[in-house]
Formats: C-alpha cells, structure tokens, sequence
C-alpha cells in the first residue's frame, strides 16, 4: 500500500463478513488505508488461517476479529449494533447466507441508510450464489495450461482489489450525494479482466509478450533461468552492446545467455540499465 495514502479511511469503520481470501485481503488494504475494519467470522474461525496461518496473520494485522454464531440471536444483535454504526460492509459470502441472516440490501438500506456494502461473489447477480473458486474462475477465464496448476489466485486477487476501489468508490459518493448503494464484485469478473491479455493474443505463445519476441522472453543461465523483458530501442541497443550480438533472436540468445550464471546476467543488467531479472 502506497505510504501516501495512509489514513484516507482515518474515521471509518467497516465491517467484514469476509472468510477464505478476497474479503480479507481486502478488508486488509483497507485496514492499510486508516479504516478501523472489525472482521466477522464463525465460531471455527476462518479457514485461511488453517490453510496458511502466516498469511492469516499478515492479513488480520491491526483488524479486529470477532467469532459469532450468526444463527443465534446474541449473535445478531452484536452485528446489528455493529453495522449500526459502521459506514462500510465488506462480505465475501454467498447470496443465499446473506438473505438467511437479514443482510439483503433493501433490509440493510432500511435499517442503515448511511451504510455502503460491497459484496464480493463469484459471479454477477443473478448468478451471484453459484459455487465456485479461484481455480474454477480462472479455467472459465482461460487462464489454466494443464496439467499446471495457475502459481497464484488471480480471481481472488483480482477481487480483492476491485473491491478495496468500490469501497472508496461508494464512500466517495455518499459524501457528494448522500447517497449509500451497494457494490456487486464478481470474481468471474476479475479473472476475465486480468485474462484480456492472453484473450487479446498479447501473451499467447505467438505473441509479443508471449514468448515470440526474442528480447521479451526467458532463457536458461548456466545454472538457472533468467527473465528478459526488453522491449524499447535504448535497452535493445544496451542489450546488443553487453552480449555482443546484433541480431537478437531466441537461437543467438540462447547461446550467450548460458554461458553465465543468472547472478552474473542479473548484476551485468544492473550495471548497464538493462531490464532482466534472475528467475527465483
């Protein structure tokens, strides 16, 4: 989070339904921007903290967490009072849990006017209660090369952050308007939107950035992998004066780049400005 804009939410408090990842790493960067965030989970806690507790950790830094029954009526009380005085509701629950426990729009734009809600689901309403997970959001976007597994949960980052701009987003507009509304986030969405580069051809095999382009692409070291990302003519020009070779291609490449370690080609970058980077 950019230092700079710590402390735009200073004053703001937002409640989170958010468990697994998108609603807590969002409610996490809004934490990071000054909002007192209060995160709501069940009484088995969030399973995030199972899967990673170091990650858990890092993302609850600062929030505080509250373990409910939200079947039982203290329970509901505890939430009622605290969205009665929240300005932000962040959940990350299917729409079906959110009309079991009274937290439909219309009852919720009823009983707290002032209050925005920001609703991460899987899918745009009406879809918006169907199952799913960042691996499925990700296959429907195109995004998985099998038998790969994807390195990181594009959807639900995607999401996250998508979220944290419609949060500022509805806060903003309230104060110009005095207007509250709720904010529908699909991860579908998100993942579609961080899979336009590949649907557009840009990082298919046969693009640009795709691995097609010689100096924009990855190469074997003597010990390891080493990334090249040179596109304009001034690193062009750098990158031909430090190899020795005037005609880039994938073959002439190749042949120099193993001659060195990754350390050594990411150093001699260094030194002559050239962007690549030591693949860890």
């Amino acid at each position: 989070m950019l230092d700079a804009l710590a402390g735009t939410l200073d004053g703001m408090h937002v409640v989170a339904l958010a468990t697994n990842i998108p609603g807590p790493l969002a409610a996490s960067r809004l934490r990071a921007l000054g909002a007192r965030v209060t995160k709501i989970e069940p009484l088995r806690g969030d399973a995030l903290e199972h899967a990673s507790p170091a990650w858990y950790r890092a993302l609850c830094a600062g929030v505080e967490v509250l373990r409910l029954d939200l079947r039982a009526h203290g329970a509901l009380s505890t939430l009622d009072a605290l969205l009665g005085e929240a300005d932000g509701l962040l959940t990350s629950v299917r729409a079906s849990t959110l009309e079991r426990i009274g937290l439909t729009w219309e009852s919720l734009h009823t009983r707290y006017p002032r209050l925005v809600h920001v609703a991460i689901s899987g899918e745009a309403p009406p879809n918006d209660d169907r199952a799913g997970h960042d691996l499925t959001y990700q296959a429907r976007a195109g995004m998985i090369a099998p038998p790969l597994m994807p390195r990181t949960l594009v959807g639900d980052m995607a999401a996250a952050e998508r979220a944290v701009g419609a949060m500022l987003g509805a806060l903003l507009l309230r104060k110009r308007t005095g207007r509250s509304v709720r904010v529908n986030v699909s991860i579908t969405d998100a993942a579609a939107t961080f899979a336009e580069p590949y649907r557009y051809g840009l990082t298919r095999e046969d693009g640009s950035l795709g691995g097609a382009l010689a100096t924009y692409a990855i190469y074997p070291t003597s010990d390891a992998w080493i990334a090249v990302g040179v596109l304009e003519p001034q690193f062009i020009a750098r990158l031909q004066e430090l190899t020795g070779v005037a005609n880039l291609t994938h073959e002439s490449l190749r042949d120099v780049f193993v001659q060195r370690s990754a350390a050594e080609w990411e150093r001699l970058a260094l030194e002559h400005d050239i962007p690549m980077a030591a693949v860890r």
